[in-house]
């Protein structure tokens, strides 16, 4: 079904046999329907109401959640316009951790709306430029009506950090979580001039299946998932001098084929007795700077392991370099590679270090260091499954809580903000000459598709507490949210919901730019691979003949989406 164009009775073929094209209006439609489509996979989880969805991988394994970004990375969707779409809550994930649901939602609700537009003849490029027009709007609105904390508040911190976690599966949990976060997060920040840097990856999310979610706790160290490597090792030594060394405690061998002739058993016994004392030696050094605990990144000979137990220093090998680095930020150590340079400086301290058991494993604790610049959240929980989710809502948590400490700026959850926006752009709208405005209004409505969500999940009707909502915001409480778990509208102060300005921003940009850039595709080509069966690209035999762009699922004689 090439493209063609009869010109004097000869078709003119530009593209390859099998190749598949949509165009305009109908290649909008498409587009725009997949999209809708992912937004309403993830629109029944928002809010502290929302339900998981329980996904099944090709192998088996199951992932129950409501995480908006993991709902749509594991589903693997194969539409290139849904897949903007996956990509816009995997950003949002990585920036600001939290509000992935909400971005695809309202990706969703943009698109939904300019396809009432397109159906009125608005040209997709001023609905464009409209909705970025509305989208920095919003963003001046809700930084003009965000509120200024303290950055290193711990009241307000807490607050953040339970309201990212009412919408999971922890929420009766979340005051001893919450505190556990903001602690956490507090220990690693560090301030630069007046403002504070946080790097998640300094604090290690273990977890273990077992016990409950009120098991889950916090150290002031690391812990790791291996167990002290020989047996006649103490398995706990308090006052600990950590050696942190990232090479080798054993003989290289020599890359290339050496033979030694021996020729009498004296010459045998000497051999091995020069490289048992080389071993010796490099043990020897570790006793010498005075450290009675060693975690080594590679491998521990067994003569070395030998005499560090004879030493009785506490022994564990082939830990993961980012784990060694964890390690150096909590005991304040310094990683050595030459075993020369280890002096008793390089050393780090930590109250504790024991080997544990964890359910069947056994664990080394690093415990009690001083100023650590690096923590460990070790998560409990029933099943594989709890723990999984129980460790992407600490991640939430985790993100929201950086987010206010590196920009100290909140608003209200509850629909609160959204609404406030929506009923201010209406405003601004008027001012607008053209059909500029009928974009502006349409991206007023879509804002108010996270509110009308979050009612719809609660049980609510959606219409009545809308308008509920938006009188009492006139009259002058901007801060006026569904209270979800109550059923109500009311001031979200007073249910101490708050979220970062960052989650917010990130949430209308994303969505905005996404829905841009799907708006402006009016010609969707799919090639064929070359060389495939005559004919094979027409029939799709299932799919046969179309490859290119990640196996795009039929754009042309198939069903609208295929996922």
């Amino acid at each position: 079904m090439g493209m063609q164009n009869a010109q004097g009775g000869i078709p003119v073929v530009i593209l390859k046999d099998g190749a598949q094209q949509t165009k305009g209006r109908d290649a909008q439609k498409n587009n725009i329907t997949a999209a809708k489509l992912i937004a309403e996979i993830v629109h029944t989880s928002l809010g502290p109401r929302g339900m998981d969805k329980m996904l099944v991988d090709s192998l088996g394994d199951v992932t129950i959640t409501n995480d908006g970004a993991t709902i749509l990375k594991e589903i693997d969707v194969q539409h290139p316009a849904a897949k903007m779409l996956v990509e816009i809550s995997k950003t949002t994930d990585n920036e600001v951790g939290d509000g992935t649901t909400s971005a695809v939602i309202l990706a969703g609700a943009l698109l939904e709306n300019a396809e009432s537009l397109i159906n009125q003849e608005v040209h997709p490029t001023i609905i464009v430029d409209g909705y970025r027009k509305a989208a920095q709007k919003t963003i001046q609105l809700l930084e003009k009506m965000a509120d200024r904390v303290q950055p290193t508040d711990k009241e307000i911190l807490g607050k953040i950090a339970r309201t990212s976690m009412q919408t999971k599966l922890v929420r009766k949990d979340s005051n001893s979580l919450s505190d556990m976060i903001v602690k956490a997060v507090l220990a690693v920040a560090e301030k630069v001039e007046d403002e504070y840097r946080v790097d998640i990856d300094d604090i290690k999310v273990e977890k273990k299946a077992g016990g409950s979610i009120k098991d889950t706790l916090l150290t002031k160290g690391i812990i790791l998932d291996k167990e002290v490597v020989h047996g006649g090792m103490p398995k706990k030594i308090s006052n600990a001098k950590i050696a942190l060394i990232n090479s080798a405690l054993e003989i290289d061998k020599t890359e290339f084929d050496a033979k030694i002739n021996i020729s009498s058993p004296d010459q045998m016994k000497s051999f091995l007795d020069e490289e048992n004392k080389m071993i010796k030696n490099m043990v020897d050094k570790v006793i010498a700077s005075g450290a009675n605990v060693l975690f080594c990144q590679k491998g521990i000979d067994d003569i070395a392991q030998h005499y560090l137990a004879k030493a009785g220093i506490l022994t564990v090998r082939r830990i993961k370099e980012s784990d060694l680095t964890k390690l150096a930020k909590a005991t304040d150590a310094r990683i050595v590679t030459n075993l020369d340079d280890l002096f008793e400086k390089d050393l780090g301290s930590a109250e504790n270090v024991e080997e544990r058991k964890v359910e069947t494993d056994k664990w080394v604790f690093v415990e009690g260091c001083k100023h650590p610049k690096a923590v460990t959240i070790l998560v409990r929980g029933g099943s594989q499954r709890v723990v999984d989710e129980v460790e992407r809502s600490i991640h939430d948590a985790l993100m929201v809580v950086k987010d206010v400490i590196e920009k100290p700026l909140i608003v209200a959850g509850g629909g609160a903000p959204e609404t406030y926006a929506a009923t201010k752009l209406r405003e601004w709208a008027k001012s607008l000459e053209g059909r500029e405005q009928l974009a502006v209004e349409k991206f007023a409505d879509s804002l108010e598709v996270i509110p009308i969500t979050l009612a719809e999940n609660a049980g609510m009707d959606p219409i009545d507490t809308l308008t509920s909502l938006r009188s009492k915001q006139l009259k002058g409480n901007k801060w006026t949210g569904i209270d979800v778990m109550k059923g109500i509208v009311a001031s979200m102060h007073s249910t101490d919901i708050f979220e970062p300005l960052s989650v917010k921003i990130q949430i209308i940009s994303s969505a905005t730019e996404a829905t841009s850039m799907i708006l402006r595709i009016d010609d969707v080509i799919a090639v064929a691979k070359s060389s495939g069966p005559p004919g094979g690209g027409e029939g799709m035999g299932g799919m046969g003949g179309m490859g290119g762009m990640g196996g795009m699922p039929g754009m042309g004689g198939m069903p609208p989406m295929d996922m």
